[in-house]
């Protein structure tokens, strides 16, 4: 991480009760859905692969307030909800950055393993309190893939929580695909947002 020049005290949203706000669009994912398939590839992990390199390529993302300084990760690693058959059981994964690996096969089956062993008991899960989170480096992601929703709402911490909280649904019959992004007004603002979508159809496009 590095501190940043940013002035805190002068920004108009942090004395909001919540600086937190929502932002909800579709892309198209028919090139990533047609390759996973033909490829014999998660979806749901490739979906994963491409909202992490659309959070860090923006760099308002990674950015956070510890100490009372501003300051901007390097990188943010991915936290993600699994579970196991028949929703037995509930756990979280943090997952490594794709630009950590030699290429994305690579990447996807190391979180196809990850996920395995998680649920399988091999390995701990990410246990980090929520009070906390701000802490790492890292952004949340969860999918709900029962659902072609139009908007989803998050729960808060607290106001001035600042790590990305991105969520994907259901697949339409036209590979439209919805994806939610939570983040906070201090640093992020409409155009970074936009920067954020515009990078997510270039990597669904990608395939």
């Amino acid at each position: 991480m590095k501190e940043i020049e940013f002035d805190l005290d002068g920004n108009p949203f942090i004395n909001f009760l919540s600086a937190r706000y929502a932002m909800n669009a579709r892309i198209n994912v028919e090139k990533l859905w047609n390759w996973c398939h033909e490829n014999n590839k998660s979806f749901f992990i490739m979906s994963l692969g491409c909202l992490m390199n659309s959070v860090n390529s923006v760099s308002e993302l990674k950015r956070r307030i510890i100490n009372e300084k501003a300051i901007e990760y390097d990188y943010l690693d991915g936290v993600c909800p699994i579970m196991g058959e028949n929703n037995s059981s509930y756990h979280e994964m943090r997952v490594k950055t794709p630009q950590e690996f030699s290429d994305i096969i690579k990447w996807h089956d190391y979180v196809k393993d990850l996920s395995k062993d998680i649920l399988n008991g091999k390995k701990e899960g990410f246990t980090v309190e929520m009070e906390k989170r701000d802490l790492e480096n890292i952004a949340n992601f969860s999918c709900i893939p029962w659902v072609d929703f139009d908007m989803v709402t998050t729960c808060t911490v607290e106001g001035q929580a600042i790590q990305p909280l991105i969520t994907w649904g259901k697949v339409n019959e036209n590979y439209e695909m919805s994806i939610s992004i939570t983040v906070s007004h201090i640093f992020v603002h409409g155009r970074e947002l936009g920067y954020f979508y515009e990078n997510a159809q270039k990597e669904f496009d990608k395939f």
